[in-house]
């Protein structure tokens, strides 16, 4: 089995509906477009990323909305080196067609008093839903490293909470460790990194909003 030395997971750059969200009442989430600071915040993760994957190969994997497909590009990638693949298991969190923003901001709301893991959008999904998708995805790439000639760099191009729900999936993280973390910036990084245990280790940790409250079982 050749395991890749880096998976590094990249969250797309700055989109329109970072910066207004009322644009979701009249365009979908999928089609939403980077802003002039998305493009840049894509472009220098790229410089960093060019001098970490060096002249080796590697194996992406993006998500199939226009922003992580923009991201993608402006990394600026040598496409001699990368097969790329769109992967819909690592779309963003389904809302649910169009979005009204007054709604969505009670759903917001109702979110962060319900937890982000087990909270359904009502047209759309939960964040379980997602890890289930993530865990699908999981069991794909682990069968590629089956592969004698897999690359040594795996780059998956995505969304913060996506981002998330795989670290929590991969190292088994509990529903209270998720919910304590938040999401990158956009156009960040993080980088599984393998050791020479065979057990990879994230280079950095995702920032903690709170600390973890696991259920009092007596209670």
């Amino acid at each position: 089995m050749a395991r890749p030395r880096r998976i590094v997971l990249v969250r797309h750059g700055e989109s329109e509906g970072n910066t207004d969200d009322t644009v979701y009442e009249r365009q979908p989430d999928h089609a939403l477009r980077m802003t002039r600071a998305g493009h840049a915040q894509a472009a220098a993760a790229g410089v960093r990323l060019r001098e970490i994957f060096g002249e080796e190969h590697i194996s992406a994997y993006v998500s199939p909305y226009r922003r992580t497909l923009q991201t993608f590009r402006d990394l600026g990638l040598d496409p001699a080196r990368v097969r790329m693949r769109e992967e819909p298991r690592l779309r963003e969190q389904d809302w649910g067609n169009w979005q009204d923003r007054a709604d969505v901001q009670l759903q917001k709301a109702r979110r962060d008093a319900y937890g982000h893991f087990f909270y359904r959008f009502a047209q759309g999904e939960s964040g379980a839903d997602v890890y289930d998708r993530v865990g699908a995805f999981l069991e794909s790439l682990y069968r590629s490293f089956e592969h004698p000639d897999h690359p040594p760099n795996v780059l998956l191009v995505t969304h913060g909470l996506t981002m998330r729900l795989f670290c929590m999936r991969w190292f088994h993280w509990t529903v209270a460790e998720f919910e304590a973390l938040s999401n990158p910036g956009n156009g960040e990084f993080r980088m599984l990194l393998l050791g020479d245990d065979g057990r990879y280790r994230l280079d950095r940790p995702f920032e903690r909003w709170t600390t973890p409250e696991p259920y009092d079982l007596d209670g």
